[in-house]
């Protein structure tokens, strides 16, 4: 797992660029007037920039200037003086700062008493609101209005008041929906953060609770932006936990063309709009789209060259995140797992690139594909070496993934022939996979053939092979046993066995004999 670095100061003079750096060189130029504490700050700045990982003792030592006890008062004014000056390069490339902005002019103007040039503005606000979907803002110029027209006399309009409380009204039920949507969609996918799929007909219990609010019924005629955003978000994280991926691919298709029918939204909710890209490809993959999931793949990677994208670091990061999984799950599809190791390397550096901003989430994700790709291929070494790293990592997060990669850790050492080892390994992983109630019918199943594999011979073992594979396929078609099926392709590795081929070329062949189908099917 990459070091990370716990100094707030330093995280943020790491993630600027070069642009950045320039800008507040000269946003400082302009305020110092020669001031020596400003003057400090510079030096501070330049000392960070140089640096490769917080160390304030060598900060110090190389900075005499800077002394221990001002160190905290500087950092502070330097943290403060960053995000002022990259204020002012980035306000119009952001609609929240413009919004903001304006709203400051508006309550400067009013402390002024200048009223009618403040509702001017307040005014202009509205309407760029309404324009761009933001409802918050909407509220705040409101509440500012109805304070001018509580307090004075600005001898406005006679239905003013009324005018004012009825859209009051209008923006606090909005925001009402909003908020219940959102907060409804937040708690689905921290439970997905937290267990991954449904386990077992408790968790779909529990789920199916989140689902008996009045709001989802109530909302499915609204026409808001946002509103139309959280519910589609809620229903796709539910469908994709309870693995319901028809369900999750129709209203992943929704979230995508609430941005295709408002592509000006794609702008301001860029990160909405990326996610909503991984998880309709996602959706295709796990349906097995193969031509829609390439157009999706195709329609996400030129998104990621257009300027939303190139100007925004953030934005650089999700897509790559989401673009190199939509690429791995290419190759996992297509049964290439040899020919996709040439993206290890690359997700490797760009890991240690982006090391202070990648949760431990998406990193965990990156070693078990990572894992899978190399099991896929053949290299059991290799792939053991990737599920070390979830193993050994004390996180409380994702156990599904936690669980599968001790199984698959379990398989490639069983692969490997390291018996004397795996008669350990099968009682750890099996008392770690109940502790976290993730033993499913298949799982029990594959644990039973492993322990008494070991006893038999060769050719005694192919039939066990085969009675195994006669018992886990029906569970395929189960929702709550599919899950096994999505982390480890327990179906393909059992054939691989049996007919003594390579576990990629036996996806390889029903990825094309099921290319060869649909071919038929059109023609």
């Amino acid at each position: 797992m990459p070091n990370r670095s716990t100094d707030a100061l330093f995280q943020l003079v790491q993630s600027l660029e070069r642009s950045e750096k320039r800008n507040f060189k000269l946003y400082m130029n302009r305020i110092s007037a020669g001031g020596g504490g400003d003057l400090k700050i510079v030096q501070l700045f330049d000392a960070l920039d140089k640096m490769k990982q917080y160390d304030e003792e060598a900060l110090l030592k190389k900075n005499p200037s800077l002394q221990k006890q001002q160190l905290s008062n500087l950092k502070a004014h330097l943290y403060h003086e960053l995000l002022a000056s990259l204020r002012l390069l980035k306000q119009e490339e952001n609609i929240d700062l413009q919004l903001h902005e304006q709203l400051d002019f508006a309550r400067l103007l009013y402390n002024k008493g200048l009223y009618h040039q403040s509702l001017r503005i307040l005014d202009r606000i509205k309407d760029l609101a309404r324009t761009n979907n933001q409802v918050t803002y909407i509220g705040q110029v409101l509440f500012l209005e109805k304070k001018i027209e509580s307090l004075h006399i600005t001898r406005s309009m006679q239905d003013r008041a009324e005018r004012l409380s009825a859209e009051v009204e209008e923006v606090n039920a909005r925001l009402s929906v909003i908020g219940k949507l959102s907060n409804l969609s937040l708690l689905l996918y921290s439970w997905y953060i937290r267990n991954g799929h449904a386990r077992n007909e408790k968790d779909t219990a529990a789920l199916d609770l989140f689902f008996k609010q009045d709001v989802l019924q109530h909302s499915q005629t609204c026409k808001g932006f946002y509103e139309r955003l959280y519910l589609y978000q809620c229903y796709c994280w539910y469908a994709f936990i309870t693995q319901d991926f028809l369900m999750y691919y129709r209203y992943c298709q929704k979230w995508v063309d609430i941005f295709d029918s408002d592509p000006k939204m794609i702008e301001i909710e860029t990160a909405h709009y990326i996610k909503g890209m991984h998880n309709l490809m996602s959706a295709h993959f796990d349906l097995r789209n193969y031509q829609k999931f390439n157009e999706s793949i195709e329609v996400f990677e030129k998104f990621t060259e257009t300027p939303v994208i190139q100007g925004n670091q953030n934005n650089l990061i999700q897509t790559f995140i989401y673009l190199v999984t939509a690429k791995l799950n290419k190759h996992f599809m297509e049964g290439t797992f040899t020919e996709g190791l040439y993206l290890v390397p690359y997700i490797e550096e760009k890991i240690k690139e982006y090391e202070l901003y990648l949760d431990r989430h998406r990193i965990l994700v990156f070693y078990y594909k990572i894992a899978s790709l190399y099991f896929g291929s053949g290299d059991h070494d290799k792939s053991i070496d990737y599920l070390n790293k979830i193993i050994n990592l004390k996180v409380d997060l994702r156990t599904d993934l936690q669980c599968y990669a001790r199984l698959l850790h379990l398989i490639a050492h069983y692969e490997l022939g390291n018996f004397e080892l795996l008669e350990y390994l099968l009682k750890s992983v099996y008392r770690f996979m109940a502790k976290m109630e993730n033993l499913s019918t298949v799982e029990e199943k594959i644990f039973a053939f492993l322990r008494n594999s070991f006893r038999l011979t060769p050719r005694q073992l192919k039939p066990q092979f085969e009675t195994l594979l006669q018992t886990l396929k029906p569970l395929e078609k189960n929702r709550l046993e599919s899950r096994a099926f999505m982390y480890l392709d327990i179906i393909s590795w059992l054939e691989s066995k049996i007919d003594q081929k390579p576990v990629q070329d036996i996806i390889r062949q029903k990825f094309l004999d099921a290319r060869r189908n649909k071919t038929d099917q059109t023609v």
